[in-house]
């Protein structure tokens, strides 16, 4: 039988951040999380039975496929945690149709997901102080698994997340492995504090990044 997935939504739109900032994106919206972010926006997507639609993964290609969009971008929730994910995306992988975007919450070991003839591009968003979360991320074990494509985010809230962030990049030269972006907890600090702080510190091939979508629409607005 062939397995299905429980998409929260699915919407086309601009990535409102990382490497594809600004391009056409057909988002895909898994259900469920392992975590719970101070900031979360998305936690009504949070719980494996949150309102969704169960598709196939042949559906979601389906679905992608009459956008007329090439870039795809696969989130959540956490999606590496849905079950028969490696399936989904060997099917959206399959012959380089698309350029598949996951993002993941750093507290998932990437390994099993990078074995694949179309790999898909990885925007890992660690979890500093200020989330609650940071005892649940695996940075220097997925770290072998990350390519010069690739995104590590840190969204910050305070001088303490910059702070954290900046050791971390250091400890393990993070800029030499793939992109890196610094973002605000959107309404929690100033974008121009943390470009004082990326002076001061001298953060060499590091991008502020600030979430587009939210100010093209309403922050809290869905489905955008």
């Amino acid at each position: 039988m062939e397995h299905t997935y429980r998409v929260a939504e699915w919407f086309v739109s601009i990535n409102g951040e990382g490497t594809r900032a600004g391009e056409l994106a057909v988002f895909v919206r898994l259900c469920g999380c392992n975590l719970r972010c101070s900031y979360c926006d998305t936690l009504w997507a949070g719980d494996m039975d949150a309102p969704h639609t169960e598709m196939t993964a042949g559906e979601i290609r389906s679905l992608i496929l009459e956008t007329g969009v090439r870039n795809v971008t696969l989130t959540g929730g956490e999606p590496l945690l849905h079950p028969h994910v490696k399936e989904l995306l060997a099917v959206l992988l399959q012959d380089g149709a698309f350029s598949v975007e996951i993002e993941t919450n750093g507290s998932v070991l990437l390994g099993d997901f990078t074995e694949t003839n179309y790999r898909a591009i990885f925007t890992l968003d660690y979890k500093l102080p200020g989330s609650g979360m940071e005892e649940h991320m695996y940075l220097a074990e997925n770290l072998a698994f990350l390519k010069p494509q690739d995104c590590i985010k840190f969204v910050a809230g305070s001088q303490e997340d910059l702070h954290r962030a900046a050791e971390l990049i250091r400890m393990h030269d993070l800029c030499s492995r793939c992109h890196v972006y610094f973002s605000p907890v959107f309404g929690k600090i100033e974008p121009a504090d943390m470009v004082e702080f990326m002076k001061q510190e001298n953060l060499n091939g590091v991008r502020l990044q600030l979430q587009l979508h939210k100010f093209i629409w309403d922050p809290d607005k869905r489905g955008v």
